[in-house]
């Protein structure tokens, strides 16, 4: 069982940044795979980020390559997502997710593979 907080959420002006952060429990956390996913008001749930659980491979929606990082610390059971140069797009509830093990964009990218979710925070990006 693994148990996700994120935390890090709120209203912004477009142009700047927020650090999202998603404390996992357990001491599995390293052989978790790691995603951020978003969902907008009316829209469904989309792919944001997902990292393997070593670190060494990352992926990103095409909306946020070169805007967006994603990163864990496993000595901390924390995953993060550096948003920077934020648009009123942005604007979602973000939620981090874990999935057992995986690394590649086939099974990271899918939403239904992740096992557990975290109760999501608010980012609010104002033009």
């Amino acid at each position: 069982q693994v148990q996700l907080v994120e935390s890090g959420g709120g209203l912004v002006q477009a142009g700047g940044s927020l650090r999202l952060s998603c404390a996992a429990s357990g001491r599995t956390f390293i052989s978790y795979a790691m995603g951020w996913f978003r969902q907008a008001p009316g829209k469904e749930r989309e792919f944001v980020a997902a990292i393997s659980w070593g670190g060494g491979s990352t992926y990103y929606t095409d909306s946020v390559k070169g805007r967006f990082t994603i990163s864990r610390d496993n000595a901390k059971n924390t995953v993060y997502l550096q948003m920077n140069s934020l648009k009123p797009e942005d604007t979602a509830v973000y939620y981090c997710a874990a999935r057992p093990g995986g690394s590649s964009w086939r099974l990271l990218g899918n939403l239904s593979g992740y096992d557990y979710w975290g109760q999501g925070t608010q980012v609010t990006v104002s033009s």
